[in-house]
């Protein structure tokens, strides 16, 4: 099946169409919000509305835009928006037009109450605290909090050649500085991480039950792309790999009945009756011409997390 030809089912309608790696959150308020990576991978968007199913028809803004040259002129990835203390961040990755896979991670501020009004201030790139972190192809970077301190978790990639993506964690400082150096977390370890390329990347984090549950994307972005899980006790010393169990199987992949291929990169909200939502996204077929990674139509898709036995399961919601 091709973009021109494909199953349609209730699973399969888009949330919001053309938008990779979606973030949503909910403020303290009520108001949601929406960004992601656009197919031009050109500038940074964000929509907001009152209830989660609002954000389909939600006015959508331009926040920011690449630069014309230099770092963060290019591929303009994955941008997660965070409240921390009293003003708005976006974390994003971004390479520069004369090397656009130089891939780092970058921080804008905001300390207007409505992160859509702004105005943006750049802080540069994510510091680190050691001479490793960011010296590579680098992306993909969530913060979360935790016993009252902050984390950063991201990918990176080492080796030669396709190189590994790995992820990694630190504490953080600041919201655009790490206070500790970083520590392996995962690496990709099983076949089902090894499809084309060997990646983990994507992290999202959700807090319950007394434990920290991350998703992470893995393999090439097509079909294969799928996520795994890993978890650790809240209590536990989050900067200890040891603390952290990793699923052996994933858990979620492409579902040909459901209509969903690749799927991967999502991040955790809930919705107004305070049920857990996965926002991840996903393609309508398997039949890619060229590389994945410029196909424009990964759309953002809705699932249920529900608890099973202390479990999650992931069902796609029906729209």
């Amino acid at each position: 099946m091709n973009q021109f030809n494909y199953k349609k089912t209730p699973e399969n309608v888009p949330f919001i169409s053309n938008r990779a790696d979606p973030y949503v959150t909910r403020h303290d308020d009520g108001t949601y919000y929406f960004t992601a990576s656009v197919p031009e991978y050109d500038r940074i968007i964000l929509r907001k509305s009152d209830s989660l199913m609002g954000l389909r028809e939600a006015p959508e803004k331009t926040v920011w835009k690449k630069h014309k040259s230099g770092e963060m002129s290019a591929h303009i990835w994955a941008p997660e928006l965070h409240r921390i203390g009293d003003a708005w961040y976006l974390y994003f990755a971004a390479g520069a037009a004369e090397d656009v896979w130089a891939i780092r991670p970058y921080v804008l501020e905001c300390r207007a109450e409505d992160p859509m009004e702004g105005p943006w201030q750049e802080l540069g790139m994510m510091e680190a605290a050691d001479d490793f972190s960011f010296q590579d192809f680098s992306l993909d970077m969530t913060v979360f909090a935790s016993h009252g301190a902050w984390y950063c978790v991201w990918a990176e990639k080492v080796s030669v050649g396709k190189k590994i993506s790995n992820l990694y964690i630190a504490r953080m400082k600041s919201p655009h500085s790490l206070a500790t150096k970083q520590v392996l977390l995962s690496s990709p370890d099983y076949d089902w991480e090894r499809v084309d390329f060997w990646v983990n990347e994507g992290p999202a984090v959700i807090r319950r039950n007394g434990r920290i549950c991350m998703t992470y994307s893995a393999s090439a972005t097509g079909a294969e792309y799928c996520m795994g899980l890993l978890s650790a006790e809240e209590d536990s010393d989050l900067l200890d790999p040891a603390s952290w169990t990793k699923e052996r199987l994933p858990v979620l992949v492409t579902d040909e009945t459901a209509g969903l291929y690749g799927p991967g990169h999502n991040s955790f909200t809930v919705d107004e009756n305070g049920r857990d939502i996965m926002v991840f996204h996903a393609r309508q077929y398997d039949e890619i011409t060229g590389d994945p990674l410029y196909d424009p139509n990964r759309h953002a898709y809705l699932a249920c997390v529900e608890w099973e036995d202390g479990e999650m399961v992931f069902k796609p919601m029906r729209l």
